[in-house]
C-alpha cells in the first residue's frame, strides 16, 4: 500500500516525521500520534489525544477528514501543524467558519510562535500589521 509522509509541526517548532494511510482521518492521526508521542516532544504532551488537531493549508481539519480526500501526493512530504486545541470554531449557515474574538487570539498566539519557525522578511509590529480578510477564516500580514 502507498503511504503518505507527513511532517508534524508543533507551535514550539519540534517536528516529527510520519507515515499513514490514504484512509487515515484527521483524528486516525491524532490517536496514533498521541499513543506513540516522541520522546523529545515530551514538554508539549497533552492529557489526551481528542485535543490534538491537525492545521493544513491554514486551515483546521475537522477530525473525519482523511488523507486521501485532501489530495495529498505520494512520495512527497507533506506539512502540518499539531496544536492542542478543546474546540474547532462552529460552521455558519454558509458553511464558513464564525469569527470570533477567541479564534483570533488564540490564532495570533500560534502565529507568533510559528514566526520564530519561519520569520518574516523584516519584524513585525503587532496588532497593526496582523489583519483578518472579511468572511474569511485567514489571517493576512501587512509588509506594506
Amino acid at each position: 500500500m502507498t503511504m503518505i509522509n507527513l511532517r508534524l509541526i508543533l507551535v514550539s517548532g519540534k517536528t516529527k516525521e510520519f507515515l499513514f494511510s490514504p484512509s487515515d482521518s484527521a483524528g486516525d492521526i491524532a490517536h496514533h500520534v498521541f499513543e506513540n508521542w516522541p520522546e523529545d516532544w515530551a514538554e508539549e504532551a497533552v492529557a489526551k489525544a481528542e485535543i490534538l488537531r491537525l492545521i493544513y493549508q491554514g486551515r483546521f481539519l475537522h477530525s473525519n477528514v482523511t488523507l486521501g480526500a485532501l489530495g495529498l501526493p505520494f512520495g512527497k512530504t507533506t506539512v502540518m501543524h499539531l496544536v492542542p486545541r478543546e474546540n474547532l470554531p462552529e460552521p455558519n449557515s454558509q458553511g464558513e467558519f464564525a469569527r470570533c474574538d477567541h479564534v483570533i487570539s488564540s490564532s495570533v498566539e500560534i502565529v507568533t510562535k510559528l514566526l520564530v519557525c519561519f520569520p518574516p522578511p523584516r519584524p513585525l509590529r503587532f496588532p497593526d500589521e496582523l489583519t483578518t480578510k472579511p468572511d474569511t477564516n485567514f489571517l493576512f500580514f501587512n509588509f506594506s
